[in-house]
């Protein structure tokens, strides 16, 4: 797919990423009326699973389309500058703009859903909270990619179940992101997308956590397996 195409498929993924999420908590607490309920949030937590699944496959599909800026940071690090300019000056910025049209349009169209994640806790618990938890979904991302590339379900759903884990685990505290961009949809629709907190917690914090595991990734995880399937492939 051609930079233009790539730059289409960020957008739209982008835009229908929050409506996703809004859509299936409309459909749990609202439709089916179970509010809070441990049934309603087991419903809530296989579907979003099942929305995982679809992303991921319209991701393989569009051949590179993402909807979170981090995945895109994660690969511009390992290629050449071009590469990495291109991600950072186009495909990022695409993606904060796909959320932002999806936000107001949710906004306009749903009112009463309120106004997305906030910071719970103080700002630099929150930075801690984003940056732990971005640092592993990537580890286990690019862990998952050199193990089992070949296997979509498997790969995609071990991906899914952890990041739906490590969002619960952050939900409280600063809504468990790990996406910059949707974050900044909702940010933006509150006026507080430029404030201090929105930047350290939701950009920097997630962005440094995942050059942090990218380069110890590449230092320290891939020799290591590379070495043993070395001794392997020897030993037969």
């Amino acid at each position: 797919m051609g930079a233009v195409g790539l730059l289409v498929s960020d957008f739209i993924m982008s835009f229908m990423w929050v409506w996703s999420g809004v859509l299936i908590k409309i459909f749990v607490y609202k439709i089916l009326g179970l509010g809070h309920e441990p049934s309603g949030e087991v419903i809530k937590c296989v579907l979003l699973i099942i929305n995982m699944f679809f992303f991921t496959f319209l991701a393989k599909s569009t051949k590179g389309g993402a909807y979170n800026p981090l995945t895109v940071l994660a690969g511009a690090i390992s290629g050449n500058f071009s590469h990495f300019l291109f991600g950072v000056g186009a495909r990022i910025p695409t993606q904060v703009i796909g959320s932002i049209s999806g936000v107001r349009l949710i906004m306009d169209t749903f009112p009463e859903v309120g106004l997305g994640p906030r910071l719970n806790v103080d700002i630099h618990r929150g930075a801690l909270t984003e940056g732990f938890l971005t640092f592993a979904i990537i580890i286990i991302s690019l862990g998952l990619t050199t193990k089992i590339p070949e296997s979509f379900f498997m790969k995609t759903w071990i991906s899914s179940v952890s990041k739906l884990t490590l969002h619960i685990l952050g939900s409280d505290l600063t809504g468990g992101c790990m996406n910059p961009a949707s974050v900044m949809g909702w940010a933006y629709a509150r006026g507080d997308h430029i404030t201090k907190e929105h930047l350290l917690v939701y950009w920097l914090a997630p962005a440094k956590a995942t050059l942090l595991a990218v380069w110890i990734f590449k230092l320290v995880i891939r020799p290591i397996k590379e070495k043993k399937a070395s001794m392997k492939s020897k030993s037969e």
